[in-house]
């Protein structure tokens, strides 16, 4: 049996491994906020979560849209999921508890009592199983659960369920066991096989005086040791193949309990998440996803899902279009929400990519072979060399990674040097990237950097600006516009400074000057 929740034909991997950039994803991104959202405390649905997120779908356009069904399912049916899940759970603890031990002892009378006490209790746990589909299957429309329902109830029936309780009674050996065997030279025994016992005559009083079967018997003496002992031992013998299957049979359905608690945890982190955002009146879709061959990106109420979990409000979110595009570069106001866009543009693609949904109204992307960030890192007392090195030390790693088709997030790269060399540096570096089909996304204060790209008249360029009102105020909202000179770095030094004219040294700097 399997479940196969997450993907039409196979199990999901929990020992997939993890992309290179997992690390530098997670900070730059904040990805433990998301975690720590879909997880709600519980550590194992933190691990599947961050899994299935950072591994993603690769470029299979199929298999999202199979997930995104699954979850549709789920968000239609929370209950129903919750309640599998939490059977799945409880089967794990259960077994943790009182069964594991008859595995790890060596006769095949301890595994078999073993695999008995075990499989008692996977029976029960699949025959509620098998009535959740019985009753819920009408209510589910994807290709997954109609799938996993209609298996259940197929293989799973009274008639069956009914025939392993009588298999489980009989292997308990209350009548003690029946086996045969041949003996060879010296009598020694050989081909020991365990028998179906003789059936019971409704009669009692047919069977005192029917005539029995001719047979040899013996009885032990009570402080006959050795003798138990062997006679033990030809049991085990004859036993063993039987204790042998049942425990395969109780491994595999431990599997299969298994894999539908791994793949539902992931269902159940996201119910948790999307229950958070609606609380806070955040809107949620489901992505468009479309082939990594083509440039399509086009979103409408994008927004920071990180941020609106740290703030536990609705935050601003932002539109562009940007189909066939392989450049958008990110300018304006210093904290006018610019990382944030940046950061909602990466959090949406790993979401899109495995299968969730989205924060935003609308949502429309190519699939990318690898989600990139490069983003500026704070002094680092112990680094072994300058600010700029150390950037571009990380810049080096990333394109030996990249192949064609992938996505790179850059924040204010860069921008460690003066901003002729630090406008040079990323123009050649960008440049590089494009031809090469990166797309790539960048938010910078490098003037000379951005209006450069904005001169050239690129069709496949996108300039978008961090808004800032007349008098100075941040709406959070992210426009097409071309670069400005300057990131208004005086009005953050006038709100913390107040009027630069009314400052008692009469200090003024150049807004561009004041960009961080």
């Amino acid at each position: 049996m399997k479940a196969f929740l997450m993907y039409r034909d196979r199990d999901f991997d929990r020992q997939r491994k993890l992309p290179a950039n997992e690390a530098a994803l997670t900070q730059d991104l904040e990805l433990d906020t998301l975690f720590d959202a879909m997880a709600q405390g519980d550590k194992f649905l933190y691990g599947v979560a961050r899994i299935a997120v950072l591994t993603g779908l690769d470029n299979d356009l199929e298999a999202i849209r199979y997930r995104q069904d699954v979850l549709r399912d789920c968000l239609k049916n929370p209950a129903v999921v919750r309640e599998l899940y939490r059977i799945a759970e409880e089967t794990l603890e259960n077994r943790k508890k009182h069964y594991w031990w008859g595995f790890f002892k060596g006769r095949p009378s301890s595994v078999l009592y073993g695999s008995l006490s075990m499989m008692e209790m996977f029976v029960g746990v699949l025959e509620e199983l098998r009535d959740i589909a019985a009753e819920h299957a009408g209510k589910f429309e994807s290709e997954g659960f109609r799938a996993f329902f209609a298996m259940l109830v197929r293989e799973l029936d009274d008639a069956y369920l009914a025939r392993i309780r009588d298999h489980l009674k009989e292997l308990k050996f209350r009548d003690g066991a029946l086996i045969s065997a041949a003996l060879t030279t010296g009598n020694v025994g050989d081909g020991y096989v365990l028998r179906k016992p003789r059936g019971r005559k409704s009669n009692w009083v047919r069977q005192l005086f029917v005539k029995k079967p001719q047979a040899y018997t013996f009885t032990l003496h009570p402080r006959d040791t050795a003798g138990a002992t062997f006679l033990s031992e030809l049991k085990d013998r004859g036993i063993n193949l039987a204790a042998n299957a049942l425990g395969q049979s109780g491994e595999h359905i431990q599997n299969f309990i298994d894999m539908l608690l791994v793949e539902m945890a992931f269902y159940v982190g996201c119910l948790n998440l999307h229950d958070q955002l609606d609380r806070m009146g955040e809107p949620t879709s489901f992505p468009v996803p479309v082939a990594s061959s083509e440039r399509r990106h086009s979103f409408h109420g994008l927004y920071d899902v990180c941020l609106a979990l740290t703030m536990k409000q609705k935050v601003v979110g932002s539109d562009a279009q940007a189909d066939h595009k392989d450049l958008v570069i990110v300018t304006g106001a210093n904290q006018g929400g610019k990382s944030t866009f940046l950061r909602s543009v990466g959090l949406a693609q790993l979401m899109m990519q495995c299968g969730m949904f989205v924060p935003a109204e609308s949502f429309c992307a190519n699939l990318s072979d690898g989600l990139f960030t490069h983003y500026k890192r704070e002094e680092d007392a112990a680094m072994k060399s300058g600010k700029l090195d150390e950037e571009l030390g990380r810049m080096s790693d990333i394109v030996d990674r990249m192949t064609p088709n992938a996505m790179a997030l850059f924040n204010e790269s860069f921008a460690a040097t003066n901003e002729r060399e630090g406008s040079e540096i990323a123009r050649q570096i960008v440049g590089a990237l494009l031809a090469r089909r990166i797309k790539v996304f960048f938010v910078t204060h490098l003037y000379d950097f951005a209006h450069g790209f904005y001169d050239r008249k690129m069709d496949n360029a996108l300039f978008l600006r961090a808004e800032r009102e007349a008098g100075g105020e941040r709406p959070f909202k992210i426009v097409e516009a071309e670069p400005l000179q300057t990131g208004y770095g005086e009005d953050l030094f006038n709100n913390i400074f107040g009027s630069a004219q009314a400052h008692p040294s009469g200090f003024r700097r150049r807004d561009k000057d004041m960009a961080d």
